[in-house]
């Protein structure tokens, strides 16, 4: 029997990598699941990410450090900034300046380590908040990037950067999700979930959840503090 190829999932713990992760392991790659404690202020997720990651068959899951608190400069990262309870217009306070390129960059360099050359994020331009590291010229970019940027990459083994979600709506991936087995009763997406996960069910991204499994037609699971 053959080895399977390994792929690297960034797993936040949320509804959209716990999607991209079940669907990466239908491929059939050896998925390892990495995700980072940035210093956010919604820590539960890192809870959820472990629960994810063991349900949905990674091979293993490792959680890297690295404190973004003290660049600050987000409603997520910065205790002096509320996280809006409302739409705003323009890129959210909710952004965390360069994250994505941070998160792949420790992917990648974990990808590199293990021999992999698939690399896995949830990232969706469609129902999201305006993030800028969430559309496809970023991914195209760091796709190009990787290849210049890595010893593997130079000597000719290609990395591929996959983001299967970036052009579906939240509701289509729930539908996917459903299809793939996905129980969203234990993912976190609040972006200031209580101590135990309980979502506030009033910012950004709890209104976009619960429109998502409302469009979908599937009761929304998700446990409100």
């Amino acid at each position: 029997m053959s080895e399977r190829a390994k792929a690297v999932c960034l797993v936040s713990g949320g509804l959209d990598s716990a999607t991209v992760l079940a669907s990466a392991v239908k491929t059939g790659f050896d998925v390892h699941a990495l995700s980072v404690d940035y210093g956010q202020r919604h820590a539960a997720e890192l809870v959820a990410a472990a629960r994810v990651a063991s349900t949905l068959g990674a091979v293993e899951h490792k959680i890297v450090r690295v404190d973004l608190r003290e660049l600050g400069g987000s409603a997520l990262t910065d205790d002096a900034i509320e996280v809006p309870v409302s739409p705003t217009e323009g890129i959210p306070l909710t952004y965390v300046p360069a994250r994505n390129s941070v998160f792949l960059s420790l992917a990648l360099g974990w990808a590199e380590v293990l021999g992999a050359q698939e690399l896995f994020v949830g990232v969706n331009a469609v129902d999201y908040s305006g993030y800028p590291d969430c559309r496809p010229a970023f991914i195209e970019a760091f796709e190009a990037l990787a290849q210049v940027a890595t010893k593997a990459g130079v000597e000719g083994r290609r990395f591929r950067i996959n983001a299967p979600l970036i052009e579906l709506t939240k509701a289509d991936i729930i539908r996917l999700g459903i299809e793939l087995g996905v129980d969203y009763s234990l993912t976190v997406s609040c972006y200031q979930p209580d101590d135990h996960g309980g979502a506030c069910g009033r910012c950004d991204s709890c209104r976009i959840r619960r429109e998502g499994f409302e469009e979908a037609g599937v009761a929304d699971c998700t446990r409100y503090a």
